[in-house]
């Protein structure tokens, strides 16, 4: 027997199908029509509910684990209602607006990163996490800042203004003149350049060097 998707059940149906669901899920128990008559906002008659119930149950998504002990979701029900939930409705104009405006403007990737995940949990009133690609950053400016004799922090500025660190050990001979020579040639000839291609710089002209 096909089953019909819950997209192309009727609004009561598929209301009616929900709180028989998350009753379930709340107490572990079967639910009845007096049960669900009793939410608020559901103006039905617990014979309306039963006839819905009846024909959720005829459809395979609801069983009745004894006469008169009101209703479970089957294995099929409980499916449905999760493929449901995976269904995510498209955002009006207003809401595509107050997404976009809390999460322009210029600045670190890391705020813009922090914006979404707020508003995604806002419009989800769950818990929202935000994941990106991996991208390899292009270089803008890079600078060394010394914290000990033999540990310097490597600062890297990208074009979209992110800002990545690095602790890195070093030869405490290595000068504070040096570090800025070594930070003056990076910025200088390897900016513009993604990491990869920084690294690809490098390796060549080292090699032409040992030439």
């Amino acid at each position: 027997m096909s089953q019909t998707p819950i997209n192309e059940l009727n609004d009561r149906t598929r209301i009616i199908f929900r709180m028989v669901v998350e009753s379930y899920l709340d107490n572990g128990a079967p639910v009845g029509s007096r049960t669900i008559s009793k939410f608020a906002g559901l103006s039905l008659s617990p014979a309306s509910i039963r006839n819905v119930m009846q024909d959720l149950e005829e459809a395979g998504y609801l069983a009745s684990p004894h006469t008169s002990a009101g209703r479970v979701p089957t294995e099929s029900g409980l499916r449905l209602f999760v493929d449901g939930m995976m269904q995510s409705a498209e955002p009006s104009a207003e809401e595509q607006r107050a997404i976009e405006s809390q999460i322009s403007g210029e600045g670190p990737i890391e705020e813009a990163l922090a914006a979404a995940t707020l508003v995604l949990s806002g419009l989800s009133a769950c818990a929202g996490i935000v994941l990106v690609p991996k991208r390899d950053a292009v270089l803008k400016a890079f600078s060394f800042a010394r914290l000990s004799p033999s540990q310097v922090l490597a600062i890297m500025v990208g074009s979209d203004n992110s800002v990545e660190n690095r602790l890195v050990s070093i030869d405490p001979a290595i000068s504070e003149s040096m570090l800025v020579e070594a930070a003056n040639y990076i910025s200088a000839r390897l900016s513009g350049l993604t990491l990869s291609e920084a690294l690809e710089r490098l390796d060549s002209e080292i090699r032409a060097e040992k030439a």
